[in-house]
């Protein structure tokens, strides 16, 4: 593709999001966008200072201490806090849920949204996370919205834990989806929903390739094959 685009994948935990990202942006040779990880990334730093949500000085004091950044390590997006690789240690259901309690606060929000825009300036991203299409990049080249069965997206979820080696309990991975859901669809600041122009995709049924080959289909197809 000769002009680079932004382009933005939303929707709920579990739904496919991060998968589908790094597989269509390898796809068509762009750069990939975790904006979840950075959410994720403040939230293990404020559960290691015992940083509570609602503690809006602390948190806001933390913002403009802490450095992130990105970097790219043998095809992947690696995490880095102050230095420290936190890639693989910011990926807990515990983390996961303190990320979705710490992304509703305004402070926390405002400072990584400049981090979000600075990557997807030049464009040539796939930017994946919960307000991509809404809010980070309004104006987008394409949008996508992927939605999936609960219990499909808890099975994931279960079987990627379990992949790690962790010990993890489906019904609380269950539960834990449902409480994500709630927190960030109801969320007053940039809740979960899908953009007015976003292109839904339910991933439920499908495969991993499926889904990326719709995608890269609907890219084309609306920017022509020389995009």
């Amino acid at each position: 593709m000769n002009h680079q685009l932004v382009v933005t994948i939303d929707g709920p935990a579990g739904s496919g999001k991060s998968t589908v990202g790094k597989a269509l942006a390898e796809k068509i040779s762009y750069v990939y966008l975790d904006t979840g990880a950075l959410y994720r990334a403040v939230a293990y730093r404020a559960h290691n200072e015992k940083i509570m949500p609602g503690d809006g000085a602390h948190l806001s004091k933390l913002c403009n201490e802490i450095v992130i950044s990105l970097e790219t390590r043998d095809g992947g997006l690696r995490i880095i806090i102050d230095g420290d690789d936190v890639t693989d240690k910011i990926r807990t259901e515990e983390i996961g849920l303190l990320a979705s309690r710490i992304s509703a606060v305004p402070i926390v929000r405002e400072s990584l949204l400049s981090i979000q825009r600075e990557v997807g300036s030049a464009g040539g991203i796939v930017a994946e996370g919960r307000d991509m299409g809404t809010v980070v990049f309004p104006r987008a080249d394409i949008k996508f919205y992927l939605v999936a069965d609960v219990i499909e997206r808890s099975r994931r979820r279960y079987d990627e834990l379990i992949e790690r080696g962790e010990s993890v309990d489906f019904e609380e991975i269950y539960r834990g989806l449902l409480v994500r859901d709630e927190q960030d669809s109801g969320r007053s600041i940039a809740p979960l929903r899908a953009a007015e122009d976003a292109v839904i995709i339910d991933t439920t049924y499908r495969s991993i390739d499926e889904v990326v080959d719709t995608m890269k289909r609907i890219i084309e197809e609306r920017c022509g094959n020389g995009a």
